[in-house]
């Protein structure tokens, strides 16, 4: 059976950057057959426009080919999220939030009748059935503290997407404490089942 993984980083950093080695890691523990790349530093998506909004709330059949070509990205991204069976995320913690680059992500891949509708009870996620390696890295930011944006905002968006099976690693407070966070974090990698 095939095991498809989505590998995202958004590390601004390459050099020593803790996130990328710990995702690495856990792509490589967790063995997929198909290995889909989305390094967000090395290659930044672009911010939603005008453009992109106008032809996202135009009905598919309506779309003119500019409108087509806007929403080009974000359909290759979707399709990437929605073959995936796992996706690991490299999320270091910038500024209590999350990078620049992975919120870019985000906004291209949340599209009504494509990754979430709107129904009689309210929103309901369409991507359903995945596994998140969530993995946080973060200078002085503890992981789910009140002053973490960055971990309580990725689960609540995917969970909007119908992704809830989030498994969080983290590597949190490393200018307090660096040999034990990252060691900690180095062993959650080691646990993961495949």
């Amino acid at each position: 059976m095939t095991h498809t993984i989505l590998h995202i980083d958004s590390s601004a950093r390459f050099e020593g950057s803790v996130s990328r080695e710990l995702t690495a890691t856990a792509v490589a523990k967790l063995g997929g057959t198909e290995v889909i790349r989305r390094d967000l530093a090395q290659s930044p998506l672009p911010v939603l426009d005008e453009t992109w909004v106008g032809a996202n709330f135009t009905a598919p059949d309506a779309r003119s080919n500019e409108q087509k070509e806007a929403l080009s990205l974000s359909d290759a991204l979707i399709a990437e999220l929605k073959r995936a069976d796992t996706i690991v995320i490299g999320a270091p913690v910038y500024n209590f939030s999350v990078p620049s680059t992975l919120k870019a992500w985000i906004d291209l891949i949340f599209r009504v009748g494509e990754t979430f509708s709107y129904t009689e009870t309210g929103p309901k996620g369409l991507i359903e059935g995945k596994r998140v390696i969530l993995v946080s890295t973060a200078g002085g930011t503890p992981a789910g503290s009140e002053m973490d944006h960055a971990t309580t905002y990725l689960r609540h968006a995917l969970g909007f997407l119908g992704i809830t099976n989030i498994e969080l690693i983290a590597a949190d407070q490393q200018m307090i404490d660096p040999e034990t966070s990252i060691s900690g974090a180095k062993a959650a990698v080691d646990a993961l089942a495949a």
